[in-house]
């Protein structure tokens, strides 16, 4: 641990997934091993190659008003959804800076903490940002025209519009931004937002990801690269990690958020601590604008720069939840470059768990929601296990949690979350247990 420089902490937590609506129950059917992955009930669903996916458990529409959805794409709507339960679980009151949204409550808790908006900032990312919106606009365009499109269709697909809406609904001032890094977008917000207050920029940073992109042309776009899993016929056992009979991803939905403070202003006001943001690394491939560098160096220096940046030893680190997609190469991959980055003997100290085989793979959203569960795995000394691994793959020598959620011991504990994206985006981000 790092004495030298600011010290981040986690005080507020939000999430809309496909296990659940917030945060709580989707944490509960995590650790009790249930699947957010169903069929897909569109009308021609069978002439694509996937008729299913990791849909969202709770529809937006059915906690934000409907006239306040004909603004929003999906992926927005559901960002402040999440943002508004980080920033409610962090005791904060409703903000009085920025204009807010019209319409819109602006949510927090009475009696709580005001934050001046010139100190709070916003990072949420979206690794596409408004495809529903791209794609039905055209629809209108060519069966009805242009002046039937709608004027707020470029503010609904921009990649950035989720953090201007989170930034504008909570008035933040310190800066907003969208970092764009396929799927380890979200993962990099996180390592930015701890930048932002390391640096003196921001006191408060609300930080996450936001995806919504399940449609009929990213169903054929994956399919057609057969990156996806074809199990139709049983998708709730779909997603697979380190099995020997999984065959790719499955596509998910959601958004997850966390609020990072300085260790300074959340002790002054009282505040919660889950734990602490403790560092981010990252490195590129350089390699192949799909394929990750099968030597695993790049995954592997972004583990070692993430425990460089937060002053961590291998041998701190008792867990980690890696980007594992049950893919058929990327999965005993990652283990390799664990084991590269961390040495052999760290490597095996650790329990492994791979998420995503419940929740899906939310793309830009994944590295936020799989960073808050691998800081609840510290807070709670509880690690969820790798569901439907029922024939472990003979390539994988570390300590995969299976068949039951694993407890962890008490004392001093770090972790890391690993996201990995097309392009060769690599980011690691680490987390310290809160004693």
């Amino acid at each position: 641990m790092s004495t030298s420089q600011t010290r981040v902490v986690v005080t507020g937590l939000g999430a809309t997934t496909p296990l659940g609506g917030d945060l709580p129950s989707t944490w509960s059917a995590l650790l009790a091993g249930e699947s957010g992955i169903r069929t897909l009930d569109w009308e021609g669903v069978e002439d694509l190659p996937v008729r299913f996916a990791a849909t969202l458990k709770v529809q937006p529409d059915a906690v934000m008003p409907k006239q306040n959805l004909r603004r929003l794409d999906r992926n927005q709507a559901i960002a402040l959804i999440a943002a508004r339960e980080a920033w409610a679980s962090a005791g904060f009151a409703a903000p009085t800076g920025g204009k807010g949204q019209k319409g819109m409550e602006r949510p927090g808790v009475d009696g709580g903490f005001t934050v001046d908006g010139e100190r709070l900032g916003v990072v949420l990312s979206s690794g596409i940002g408004g495809l529903h919106t791209a794609l039905n606009s055209y629809d209108v365009y060519r069966e009805k025209g242009w002046s039937r499109v709608s004027p707020f269709t470029v503010p609904m697909l921009m990649p950035n519009g989720a953090s201007g809406h989170v930034g504008i609904e909570f008035g933040a001032m310190a800066g907003s931004h969208a970092l764009v890094s396929a799927c380890a977008s979200s993962a990099e917000a996180v390592g930015y937002a701890i930048d932002m207050i390391r640096v003196g920029r921001a006191d408060v940073v609300i930080c996450g990801g936001t995806e919504s992109c399940i449609h009929p042309l990213q169903m054929a776009s994956f399919g057609s690269m057969r990156a996806m899993s074809t199990r139709n016929e049983e998708p709730a056992r779909a997603s697979r990690p380190y099995d020997k009979n999984r065959d790719g991803f499955v596509l998910g939905e959601g958004a997850a958020v966390m609020i990072l403070e300085s260790e300074e202003h959340a002790r002054a006001r009282g505040a919660r601590v889950h734990g602490f943001a403790s560092g981010a690394g990252y490195s590129g491939d350089a390699y192949d604008i799909v394929l990750p560098d099968p030597s695993g160096a790049g995954q592997a220096k972004a583990m070692q720069r993430a425990l460089k940046d937060a002053g961590l030893e291998p041998t701190d680190l008792v867990h980690i939840n890696a980007h594992a997609t049950s893919t058929p190469a990327g999965d005993v991959a990652e283990l390799a470059s664990i084991k590269a980055g961390l040495g052999e003997e760290a490597a095996r100290g650790l329990v492994v768990t791979a998420t995503k085989s419940m929740t899906g793979h939310l793309l830009g959203g994944a590295g936020a929601l799989e960073s808050i569960f691998t800081l609840l795995a510290l807070r709670d000394g509880v690690v969820p296990f790798v569901a439907n691994l029922e024939d472990l793959d003979d390539e994988v020598d570390l300590d995969i949690v299976r068949d039951e959620p694993r407890k962890l011991a008490d004392g001093p504990a770090a972790a890391l979350n690993n996201s990995f994206g097309f392009g060769g985006h690599n980011v690691s981000v680490a987390f310290e247990r809160a004693l």
